[in-house]
């Protein structure tokens, strides 16, 4: 497995002004060559001549080393195939004119996944995407280990989305653990989770994962209507419940208030009757009608 090598480079402006230099002489020498041949006495002219053409063709050789690297970027550097380093440091740099480099990205980067549509842990149809946040760790796992590391973290991420929704239940309606984790309700568990399975599925890569997130979760359309009806169900049934809790504390207090008041007194007919009255009036989800006896108590 290819691991990154770090090999930092020269610095261009060094460089380049001994080049400027060399290349200003090697034209001096090959003008010197050429008056010499105009003097037929003179010796060695072609000598100069071939040695100024040598020297500015090096020159200019040595101009294919020059390359910026910009922040949060980094360059490959190959020899003939084989790799050699990677330079980081951004700015003006030099190296060995036969290497090919080879740009790559350090910042980072983010995709939002297409909804996919998968089943739960209890086999409903729901749809799910994620929105996943990465950049590159090692520059020589990106390029070596992977034909497009690119396409290779879209389509692992993708996999590793379908695989959590299959190991967690959309919502917990079907268990009587309040405490399970479930889609909806533990979103920081479930992201957690979700990032740690995408960042095994995509390390072979160099990538480093930082944040995976779900961005959308709904049943399926063939089932979020029926869906939709029992939570609105259970939340009907909720709020009942929390109303006839109220109701029957408020019943307490007002037979503890007339008995301790010595308001009046009841029998146990006359009780369940008040307490049956008052439990209509209170649970009602409707105003009620008031029946106004105006006969005897009894």
């Amino acid at each position: 497995m290819a691991k990154e090598i770090l090999s930092p480079q020269k610095s261009g402006w060094t460089v380049l002004f001994f080049n400027i230099f060399l290349t200003l002489i090697s034209i001096a020498i090959f003008i010197y060559g050429v008056v010499l041949t105009k003097q037929w006495d003179s010796y060695g002219a072609g000598y100069y001549i071939v040695g100024g053409i040598l020297l500015l063709i090096t020159s200019i050789i040595f101009y294919v080393g020059f390359f910026t690297v910009e922040p949060n970027q980094a360059y490959v550097l190959l020899l003939f195939g084989k790799y050699k380093g990677t330079e980081r440091a951004s700015g003006f740099r030099w190296t060995n004119p036969f290497y090919s480099k080879r740009k790559i990205s350090l910042r980072v980067r983010n995709f939002d996944s297409e909804k996919l549509k998968v089943n739960d842990k209890n086999g409903n149809p729901i749809e799910i995407s994620a929105v996943v946040v990465w950049k590159v760790a090692d520059t020589a796992e990106a390029f070596f280990e992977v034909d497009d590391y690119l396409e290779y973290v879209h389509v692992q991420s993708e996999s590793a989305i379908r695989h959590m929704a299959l190991s967690y239940a959309y919502d917990n309606f079907n268990t009587e653990d309040e405490n399970e984790i479930t889609l909806r309700s533990s979103i920081d568990e479930v992201s957690e989770d979700l990032k740690k399975e995408i960042q095994e599925r995509v390390g072979a890569a160099g990538v480093e994962v930082i944040e995976a997130r779900i961005n959308h979760l709904a049943y399926a359309q063939e089932i979020a209507h029926a869906m939709l009806q029992r939570q609105q169900a259970e939340a009907i049934i909720a709020a009942r419940l929390k109303i006839v809790d109220g109701a029957v504390g408020m019943v307490e207090i007002a037979l503890d208030r007339l008995k301790a008041d010595g308001v009046v007194e009841l029998d146990e007919e006359r009780k369940a009757q008040m307490v049956s009255n008052l439990m209509v009036v209170l649970c009602s989800d409707k105003a009620t009608q008031p029946v106004v006896n105006t006969g005897s108590l009894y």
